[in-house]
């Protein structure tokens, strides 16, 4: 890169070439299609592999995580039926998925995180094996110096560390693509980036990871998250992470973002550059400048600007990646399709948006509706702060509308298109108010892990009918579903909602603690979470027994507690647990990763279970 960064002004003749090379192309749309493979469980499987050895269609690829798959739908001129060209393509590749999955006895989920996807489904066993991503990863992890950390604040907290790079195999999209010229990509850029708030907004479908009610698009907070290669002091520092939507407008060319990429983070990978990308120039050959490309890979703008050449003609492509799976094709498309408007209409109508907002505004409505989704806020033209559903509805989708018609697109596709959004921000009702809502309907229904199979299994059967989310019906708890497979681990149905004691607090207040929630042991964990011991019921009327209560001094739980307890991991089979129990007769197990307490199973729990397992048993024999 610093080969051809010096050659760069050699021949201003090879730049014209080269430039008008660019400037003669027709504009064009296009998009990629990310989805998850899920077992009869409805949980993720890791069959991408396999099913790229039969799938027999060179549009699929795979992606990071052996439980994703992509696929690239064919560009388009923007104008004529190109929206259900789209959709039609994108139907047919859906099908065609499902197909060669139920092979496999899986099937599709088209959504921004699954919401089944648990942690023991990002180790680097779920990670597609090829050099290049174990590369990413080592190059990724030696950058960083330390494990992932993070805390997600929404309905509930989720606090996560993690060692490797898998977190990004958590995210799905339905990524869009918008050609510009070279002369007005910086204009348009800066649109993409006032627009993408409110597209967003009403696109939202990622709102629960690893079992916790986040933001409604948590996809930005987690993906930001996956691959921070900054290391303490470069935090501090105030380094941007790898994936951020930006600080600043562009000012004149798509070469400010380019350079400062380059300059201000490190090569991770590296790969085979033309000897003389100028030279080519002068021969005729459009040269792809790998490296270029290979490091704006690695940089994951939210609006990235994206150079590439097909039949030997270069362009410029504006790629949204903040657009989630799902909910339907139909709703995908819906999203693509207001995303062109608005860019088309308001190329149209702004001459200069810089003008109309300032940039922190923007940034801020970004993150207002990753966080908040349809009920978000926005800061808007001349200084105006209003709900997005009135924003979309008023101002928006009016000027999508113009957007589109401008550009000549049928106007059968728009009145489809931006009729199903429409509905949809009528009815507020986004993929992920619709997981939150039915989650909410299903209340204290079985365990965390039944709620989560039986929002999945509601999402694919509704997904699979074509029909767009405004239109559906909330996931019920479905009592049918065999629930063996969600009582193979304690980690599935252990309590993590714990109260526990500390080793120098009174007795008299474990036993209070008892009283008042009803059980028969409590954990006692030290000031960093770390299990320390555990004291029983049975240990307290030990206690009474000896006489020791009510004297001149206080008793502790550190005197009284049992400081060496039998404890399992949350990955611990459940019929392995059962087995411990019964061998050292014990009426409770702490559950415990690297010693810290995580969880705990008592012996009702696994009368829960067993009833559960035998009645699904009965059913089946039935």
């Amino acid at each position: 890169m610093g080969e051809q960064n010096v050659k760069l002004n050699r021949d201003e003749a090879t730049n014209q070439a080269f430039m008008k090379a660019l400037l003669t192309e027709v504009p064009r749309i296009g998009a990629e299609q990310e989805m998850f493979l899920i077992d009869h469980a409805n949980k993720p499987a890791l069959k991408a592999l396999e099913m790229l050895d039969v799938i027999g269609d060179e549009r699929f690829t795979h992606e990071l995580g052996l439980f994703n798959l992509e696929a690239n739908l064919s560009p388009h001129k923007l104008g004529g039926n190109c929206l259900s060209l789209m959709e039609a393509e994108a139907q047919e590749i859906y099908k065609h998925a499902r197909e060669t999955a139920a092979r496999f006895n899986c099937d599709i989920a088209l959504v921004g995180i699954l919401p089944t996807l648990a942690k023991e489904n990002l180790s680097l066993d779920s990670m597609v094996p090829t050099s290049r991503y174990y590369a990413l990863n080592d190059a990724i992890c030696a950058l960083r110096g330390k494990e992932f950390e993070f805390t997600i604040n929404g309905i509930d907290q989720l606090s996560f560390k993690h060692d490797n790079v898998m977190l990004e195999a958590c995210n799905t999209s339905f990524q869009v693509h918008f050609q510009v010229s070279p002369e007005n990509f910086a204009r348009n850029y800066n649109i993409a980036q006032v627009i993408t708030a409110p597209l967003l907004a009403a696109a939202v479908n990622s709102p629960v990871l690893l079992g916790k009610r986040l933001w409604h698009e948590t996809r930005i907070a987690v993906f930001e998250y996956s691959i921070d290669t900054r290391s303490n002091v470069l935090q501090e520092r105030g380094l941007k992470p790898r994936v951020h939507f930006g600080d600043r407008w562009l000012e004149d060319s798509v070469t400010e973002i380019f350079k400062e990429d380059i300059a201000r983070f490190r090569i991770v990978m590296t790969t085979e550059t033309e000897e003389d990308p100028l030279g080519m120039i002068e021969q005729g050959i459009m040269p792809s400048l790998n490296a270029l490309r290979l490091h704006n890979g690695t940089v994951y703008r939210w609006n990235r600007p994206c150079y590439g050449v097909h039949d030997n003609v270069p362009h410029l492509r504006i790629e949204n990646r903040v657009i989630p799976s799902g909910p339907t094709v139909i709703d995908e498309i819906a999203n693509a399709a207001f995303f062109y408007g608005m860019m088309a209409g308001m190329t149209e109508q702004v001459k200069d948006i810089r003008d109309y907002l300032p940039f922190g505004d923007v940034k801020a409505n970004f993150l207002a509706a990753a966080r908040d989704g349809i009920r978000a806020q926005m800061n808007w033209f001349n200084d105006t702060h209003l709900p997005v559903k009135e924003l979309v509805l008023e101002q928006l989708l009016p000027l999508a509308t113009e957007g589109l018609q401008e550009a000549g697109i049928d106007q059968d596709d728009i009145d489809r298109y931006l009729g199903v959004l429409h509905d949809r921000v009528s009815l507020r009702r986004t993929g992920a108010r619709w997981a939150l809502e039915s989650l909410e309907t299903m209340g204290d229904s079985g365990t965390q892990d039944q709620r989560m199979r039986s929002l999945v299994s509601s999402m694919v059967k509704q997904q699979s009918a074509s029909t767009p989310i405004s239109q559906w019906e909330l996931a019920e708890y479905c009592e049918e579903q065999d629930w063996r497979d969600s009582y193979r681990t304690i980690g599935q149905f252990m309590t993590q909602d714990l109260f526990t004691v500390r080793p120098d607090d009174i007795v008299d207040f474990a036993a209070t603690l008892m009283d008042w929630r009803h059980v028969r042991h409590v954990p006692v964990e030290d000031n960093n979470g770390r299990l320390v011991g555990l004291v029983s019921h049975r240990a307290l009327l030990r206690l009474v027994a000896q006489g020791r209560v009510g004297g001149d001094r206080e008793v502790t739980v550190d005197e009284i507690m049992n400081k060496e307890p039998v404890t399992v991991h949350p990955d611990t089979p459940t019929r392995d647990a059962i087995r411990l129990m019964r061998e050292r007769k014990l009426a409770c197990l702490p559950v415990t990763r690297d010693d810290k307490l995580v969880g705990i199973i008592t012996e009702h729990d696994l009368i829960i279970v067993a009833s559960k397992l035998l009645e699904t048993y009965l059913t089946s024999a039935e």
